[in-house]
């Protein structure tokens, strides 16, 4: 693997993130939950600024109140430092 998506522990690193947890496709996802559509299109931006700083993009999705959120790295089609690395200042919002 290249050191830009260093092989990792997921048990463990899941262990220290949350309500983060493996999907049967092999990714990490968690869902979070707001008082409103507004608070949850905020968190959102917020998100985006991160994944734009990180070059690294979630899947999710948003239904009211709602927000999914999926990560895996696609071009090595398993889950990256990269993706515990936007989990986790994900989580810190």
């Amino acid at each position: 693997m290249s050191n830009d998506h260093p092989a990792i522990d997921l048990d463990a690193a899941l262990s220290r993130l949350e309500g983060w947890e493996k999907t049967p496709a092999g990714a990490i996802s968690r869902s979070f939950k707001f008082k409103d559509f507004t608070e949850a299109f905020a968190f959102m931006t917020r998100v985006a600024l991160l994944a734009e700083k990180a070059n690294h993009h979630p899947d999710w999705s948003n239904s009211y109140n709602r927000v999914t959120i999926t990560l895996k790295t696609h071009d090595k089609n398993a889950v990256t430092q990269k993706d515990i690395d936007l989990a986790t200042a994900i989580s810190a919002l």
